[in-house]
């Protein structure tokens, strides 16, 4: 079996896999304060309930967008199985058909490159991917495995949040698609502002990345597909047909393929 960690800003997410299937899955919020010894204490539980055992594990790979919990988690990892994870990052990029600028080596989320290697793997065609985590990130690959370039915008909850964290009469509301762009009380405004807002970013975006591919390294237009992960690109899904494949576990499969070159 296989072990995941992506560790994101707001939580991380911890699966297992058996061969190429994900058996069991969790969520638990990241915190800067709690040592290796914590988070285990944390995950043990969980492991015991789903009846996983630990003898069982025989590779671990660990992504983060938070380089403070690296240490923990090898302290997390080496509980679990006696070993160091396979930690990505620019130490193991060289193993990897997916090409970086120089200058993007140690700046790339460790998450956006397994999304990045995933998409390129499976389609092996020019690939813009939009993640839709604590940021909404854009990732474009050429037709030759270059990874072009990135966009980066707050998330679609960090932007709602924000809102009512900063405005003194706005209350709490759902999350949800409106009926229409013309809000006649706060609740649709809201949702107009911020679901169809993210609406016209993703695809104003995702039509200019296009345009500068094709103008910056020569790929066709037609050849080009978009594709989304992360747990809020199915708000989206339902109001735009931006979007060629759709899948939330991009990132785990990505770092899953990292998993089996070892």
């Amino acid at each position: 079996m296989t072990l995941i960690f992506d560790i994101g800003n707001t939580n991380i997410k911890t699966a297992v896999f058996d061969s190429d299937t994900v058996v069991q899955e969790w969520r638990i919020s990241t915190d800067l304060k709690r040592t290796g010894d914590e988070y285990f204490s944390l995950l043990r539980p969980l492991f015991r309930d789903a009846g996983i055992d630990f003898s069982k594990i025989d590779k671990i790979v660990l992504s983060t967008v938070v380089p403070a919990l690296i240490g923990p988690f090898v302290i997390v990892s080496q509980h679990i199985s006696g070993k160091k994870p396979v930690i990505v990052g620019p130490d193991i990029y060289s193993k990897f058909p997916l090409k970086l600028p120089e200058t993007a080596v140690h700046e790339i989320g460790t998450d956006l490159y397994c999304d990045a290697l995933e998409a390129w793997c499976r389609y092996k065609c020019p690939c813009i991917i939009a993640d839709f985590g604590t940021a909404l990130s854009f990732t474009a690959i050429d037709a030759d495995a270059n990874i072009a370039g990135v966009a980066i915008a707050p998330g679609i909850r960090t932007a709602f949040n924000s809102l009512f964290a900063n405005t003194a009469q706005i209350p709490a509301i759902p999350l949800d698609i409106p009926p229409t762009s013309l809000g006649k009380n706060t609740v649709v405004a809201v949702q107009s502002g911020i679901v169809l807002g993210y609406k016209g970013l993703v695809e104003g975006l995702v039509k200019q990345m296009k345009e500068d591919l094709v103008k910056e390294t020569g790929c066709k237009l037609e050849e080009i597909k978009v594709i989304a992960t992360g747990g809020l690109n199915s708000m989206l899904q339902p109001i735009t047909d931006v979007f060629d494949f759709v899948d939330k576990d991009l990132t785990l499969a990505g770092m899953k393929r990292i998993a089996d070159s070892f």
